[in-house]
């Protein structure tokens, strides 16, 4: 099952998948719990980008867990950084989990 923009979750998990990365999407109430799975480069920050863009109208709080993640490149970190605004006007929460969540953290967060 693929998620379409525009369309809440169909089901109570979905996965979203690409060659060498994955995300296991679940919705619970008004949190989406989204797990990634593999290598994390500049295609798997546009797809977690895009699957952020088109839920933030559904959900309040998007607990995103990092510790499957075998490589994060800082190509992909800068991608996903520097293209976070595409969530402006959102009023949804990003909570990072996992063994690697300082890495994702938004840049303006860390230093405050």
């Amino acid at each position: 099952m693929t998620l379409r923009p525009g369309v809440l979750l169909e089901s109570e998990e979905d996965d979203i998948m690409a060659t060498n990365f994955r995300i296991s999407a679940r919705k619970n109430g008004e949190n989406l719990h989204l797990k990634l799975m593999g290598d994390f480069d500049g295609t798997s920050a546009h797809e977690l980008l895009n699957v952020l863009r088109k839920r933030a109208d559904y959900t309040s709080r998007v607990f995103i867990y990092t510790g499957s993640l075998r490589n994060i490149f800082p190509f992909g970190l800068n991608v996903f950084h520097t293209n976070l605004d595409v969530l402006k006007g959102q009023s949804v929460e990003l909570l990072f989990t996992g063994e690697n969540a300082p890495q994702f953290e938004p840049i303006e967060s860390k230093s405050s």
